[in-house]
């Protein structure tokens, strides 16, 4: 059966868009959002004009990709409530999302970035906050972390750990790990002995490098 011309260009049109996210996603996880709409349709393949046909503006490829990242987001916190140890849930919950904010500078600024508006953030907040507080109940209920522990505080500890990995990037990749496992150390209940911290501090040179950094990186948007 031949398709019909509006049915084909239904598909080209779907096709286009979805090149589009997939330029925009490895765009912006390896350089973040200071990239353009026309650095997105060029590394596509596309003509700049479908480009605008597709997406008004940068702003609505942002909103189409974060609603991909959430629901990759939301994918591991459900995998990670299926788990029947608790503290190995949360433990995974954290290292996982952290490693793909790590690996994706795109995403990291969409979850952390507060001048992306108030509506991606409500609806990070609406999705994916009573799955971490799940976790973190559960966690509880088991035992398995102090009891005063709050779903905020795991929400904090992201958006601070991920503020070192922006800063530590290129002088200490891994450095974030050291900060989540002395998070962690803090939170469980049965804590006996330090766990051995995966990666050296940085020196006073270096952690002066790192904040300049981040500085002038804030200063440049």
């Amino acid at each position: 059966m031949t398709a019909t011309p509006d049915r084909s260009l239904r598909k080209d049109a779907a096709l286009n868009r979805e090149r589009l996210l997939a330029a925009a996603s490895q765009l912006f996880a390896e350089r973040g959002l200071n990239v353009t709409l026309n650095d997105i349709a060029h590394h596509a393949g596309v003509g700049v004009g479908t480009a605008y046909r597709r997406f008004a503006n940068k702003e609505e490829v942002i909103d189409a990709l974060f609603e991909q990242r959430l629901q990759a987001v939301a994918a591991v916190a459900q995998e990670a409530l299926d788990d029947p140890d608790a503290w190995h849930a949360l433990v995974t919950f954290l290292e996982r999302t952290l490693h793909m904010q790590f690996g994706d500078r795109g995403l990291n600024e969409i979850m952390n970035n507060p001048q992306l508006g108030d509506a991606r953030v409500s609806d990070a907040r609406d999705r994916i906050a009573p799955l971490i507080e799940a976790l973190v109940e559960r966690a509880k209920q088991q035992g398995a972390v102090r009891p005063d522990l709050d779903q905020t505080d795991v929400i904090f500890t992201q958006v601070a750990l991920s503020a070192i990995m922006d800063s530590a990037r290129t002088i200490a990749p891994d450095l974030y790990r050291r900060y989540l496992t002395i998070f962690l150390d803090g939170i469980r209940a049965d804590r006996k002995a330090f766990t051995p911290l995966p990666t050296a501090p940085l020196s006073a040179n270096q952690t002066h490098l790192a904040m300049t950094r981040r500085r002038q990186n804030a200063g440049s948007r």
